[in-house]
C-alpha cells in the first residue's frame, strides 16, 4: 500500500507539472479545445446540408464528434512525450527518487483532464447550435463516460507511441493516420455506403463503436447497419479502449523504464 500510494502521489505531482506549463503557456490548449469546434462547424455548417442522415444531420453529427475528439487528442500526447524524451527530460525524472510509473501516469491523468475540458466546450457549442441528448441524465452521463473511456485508450497508444518515437518531429507521420482512422467510420457517413470490404473495417473501428453507443445513449439518430458490429456497439466502447488500456499502459512504463539503455 505504501507503493501505491507514493505511485499516486508522485503521478499527481507529474500531472501539476503539466498542469502549470499549461498556465504558463496558453494558447496550445485554447487551440486544441477550438479545433473540434471548428471542425463541428465546417461539417456542420458547410458540409451539412449535402449530407444524408438517419433524423437531423446535427443530432446525427455532434456525437460523432465528440468521439472523433477523442481521438485527435493522440496528437497532443504523442508530441508532449516525444519533446521530453527528446529534451532528456526523461532521462532527469528516472534519476530522481519517484515512482517509475508517475511521468506516463502523470501526463496521462494531465491529457485526460483536457480532454475533459474540450468534451464540456464541445458539448456546451453542440447545444446552443440546437443539439440536445433526448435519452435521460443517466444515459447521457453513460455517454460522455464512454467518451472518456475511449480517450483513456487512445492516450496510452499516444504515449507507447510517443515514447518509441525518434523526436517529436515524427508527429507528421502519425497525423497522417490518424486522419484516415476518423474518416474510416461511422463519424459522417454510414459504412454501408462503402464497398464491402472498406465497410467492415469502417464497422470494426473503435471509433464507430464509440460513436454509435453514445448516439443510442444520447436518443441521436444513428446509422441501423444491421452488422454483429453496430448490434454491439455499447459492448463494443467498452471492450476495446480496455483493451488499448491494458496493453498499451503496461507497455508505455515497461518503455519508459527501459531509456537511455
Amino acid at each position: 500500500m505504501t507503493a501505491l500510494r507514493w505511485a499516486i502521489a508522485d503521478g499527481w505531482t507529474m500531472t501539476r507539472r503539466e498542469l502549470a506549463h499549461w498556465a504558463r503557456q496558453p494558447a496550445p490548449v485554447v487551440v486544441g479545445l477550438l479545433f473540434p469546434v471548428l471542425t463541428l462547424v465546417m461539417f456542420g455548417y458547410l458540409f451539412g446540408g449535402a449530407m444524408a442522415a438517419p433524423g437531423d444531420y446535427r443530432e446525427f453529427l455532434v456525437p460523432g464528434m465528440f468521439a472523433l475528439a477523442m481521438v485527435f487528442g493522440i496528437e497532443s500526447t504523442y508530441t508532449a512525450i516525444a519533446t521530453d524524451v527528446a529534451r532528456g527530460s526523461t532521462d532527469r525524472f528516472r534519476s530522481l527518487p519517484m515512482a517509475a510509473s508517475a511521468p506516463v501516469t502523470g501526463r496521462a491523468v494531465a491529457d485526460l483532464l483536457n480532454s475533459a475540458a474540450g468534451l464540456v466546450v464541445l458539448a456546451a457549442f453542440g447545444w446552443l447550435t440546437g443539439w440536445r441528448w433526448h435519452g435521460g441524465f443517466g444515459a447521457a452521463l453513460a455517454a460522455f463516460g464512454l467518451l472518456v473511456l475511449l480517450r483513456f485508450g487512445i492516450l496510452w497508444l499516444g504515449l507507447y507511441l510517443g515514447l518509441v518515437a525518434k523526436g517529436p518531429e515524427s508527429v507528421v507521420a502519425l497525423q497522417i493516420l490518424v486522419w484516415p482512422l476518423g474518416f474510416l467510420s461511422n463519424v459522417f457517413v454510414s459504412p454501408g455506403t462503402m464497398p464491402g470490404w472498406l465497410g467492415a473495417i469502417a464497422d470494426a473501428n473503435p471509433l464507430s463503436a464509440t460513436a454509435a453507443a453514445t448516439r443510442e445513449l444520447f436518443g441521436n439518430p444513428g446509422w441501423d447497419s444491421g452488422g454483429w458490429f453496430a448490434e454491439h456497439a455499447l459492448l463494443l466502447a467498452v471492450l476495446w479502449p480496455v483493451a488499448m488500456i491494458a496493453v498499451f499502459l503496461p507497455l508505455s512504463v515497461r518503455r519508459y523504464r527501459r531509456l537511455s539503455r
